[in-house]
């Protein structure tokens, strides 16, 4: 007797299949996406930080290139973004903000695009090795971005 084995043998996926690799096709999507979107919401992050350093950095040798010491021995007004190009002082720089109005040039104009950074500046007296305190300062420059992130850089100057 002869039987047909061809009808025994399936051809095609069945409807439960179908319906099972959709559901872990579309899990496995999900969690692509997911993953792709905390990528691309933090991508602009470095940029940020970058920024930030920058502004610190440019702040920091700003202050570092003023003059220890004034020429009449005596100290003038505390620097403000106003009247940052008329100060040749480090020490004046002590307690410097940016407020809230963000990082500006020496002409006191707004930078574009750091309206968001908040940046303050700290000179203290300090012994340094072999150089007595009074001889030398530690600068602290301290930048917020906008996400309140906060970057601190110290550079020294000395009298000498």
């Amino acid at each position: 007797m002869f039987t047909n084995t061809s009808r025994l043998i399936q051809r095609g996926i069945s409807l439960i299949e179908l319906i099972i690799f959709i559901v872990i096709i579309s899990v496995a999507l999900t969690g692509i996406l997911l993953v792709m979107n905390q990528v691309t919401a933090h991508s602009a992050d470095p940029l940020v930080h970058k920024q930030a350093i920058a502004v610190a950095e440019s702040l920091l040798e700003e202050v570092e290139l003023q003059d220890f010491l004034p020429t009449s021995g005596v100290a003038h007004a505390v620097v403000t973004p106003l009247n940052r190009a008329d100060t040749h002082i480090v020490s004046d720089y002590h307690n410097f903000t940016t407020g809230m109005a963000g990082i500006s040039d020496l002409s006191g104009s707004a930078v574009a695009g750091l309206g968001n950074y908040n940046a303050s500046i700290t000179v203290v007296d300090t012994a340094l090795g072999g150089i007595v305190a009074g001889s030398a300062v530690l600068i602290t420059v301290t930048v917020s971005d906008p996400q309140n992130n906060t970057i601190s850089i110290a550079g020294y100057k000395t009298a000498y």
